[in-house]
């Protein structure tokens, strides 16, 4: 197998094509120069830091290492989410929901493509598992922050509609579930394009590092499929628990809409 490998020489004249960028935003006074800088720098130095760290995984294989290197995987991403939301719940909520959605979710994908699909020896092998769950978990976070986001938004937008059904006799399920369906439409759609464009639109990133790799296309396009299924299954399943987290927090046992749970802009 054939590999082309890059030198520090390749990735500088790769960083050249953001240096343009970053120029075109001075010049059309964007505002985001710095801001595409500063993401380039800790792109490039998480990434770095993250191949020393799997490339010891890798070398020990050991399940409690594994294990600690997910859940700082999924912590990040709790807090990533969070972060991408305009609205929060007061206290740990908005952290706590994301986090624990996604932790689920992953956790259940990855397992279940680990011990039935692509079965390695051992079945918690990190060269496996990380990257699986890398996979599954980012896009979760995206669909789970898109959904937290319009969900909480919605509801302050539509108050005065959700109350109004309440007081006509609704119940805070049925008084909501215009909102709750289009929290999790808005956020599948990422997904739902993801899986619509793949092969026509764009070669997904999975397979074309494979096929650069010196992989058979066939076999890369296998595994790149196997992939998009995981992560339909994994954004649904976090996307759906942390959406119904929310409406949970968003109304009470008298079946109240409660605003005041949520930090004032």
């Amino acid at each position: 197998m054939n590999v082309i490998a890059l030198d520090h020489t390749d990735i500088a004249i790769a960083a050249s094509l953001l240096l343009f960028n970053a120029g075109l935003s001075i010049a059309l006074q964007l505002g985001i120069a710095r801001r595409m800088i500063i993401a380039a720098v800790r792109m490039v130095a998480q990434l770095t830091l993250v191949g020393l760290v799997l490339k010891a995984l890798f070398s020990v294989a050991s399940p409690a290492l594994t294990a600690l290197a997910i859940v700082f995987m999924v912590l990040f991403a709790g807090r990533e989410a969070m972060a991408r939301q305009e609205r929060h719940f007061k206290g740990w909520w908005s952290y706590g929901m994301g986090t624990a959605s996604m932790m689920v979710a992953g956790t259940i994908v990855t397992m279940f493509a680990l011990t039935t699909q692509i079965s390695p020896d051992p079945w918690y092998d990190p060269r496996y598992a990380i990257p699986i769950m890398g996979m599954v978990l980012g896009n979760t976070m995206n669909g789970v922050s898109i959904g937290l986001d319009r969900m909480v938004a919605g509801a302050v937008q539509q108050k005065a509609a959700i109350e109004a059904r309440l007081m006509l006799g609704a119940d805070i399920r049925e008084a909501m579930q215009t909102l709750v369906r289009t929290a999790l439409r808005a956020g599948l759609i990422p997904t739902i394009n993801g899986m619509s464009a793949a092969g026509l639109v764009s070669l997904p990133g999975m397979m074309t590092g494979q096929i650069l790799a010196g992989v058979a296309p066939v076999e890369a396009v296998k595994y790149q499929i196997l992939i998009l299924f995981l992560i339909a299954g994994g954004t649904c399943l976090g996307l759906v628990s942390s959406v119904f987290f929310a409406r949970q927090r968003l109304t009470d046992g008298h079946h109240r809409l409660r605003l005041d749970r949520l930090i004032a802009l």
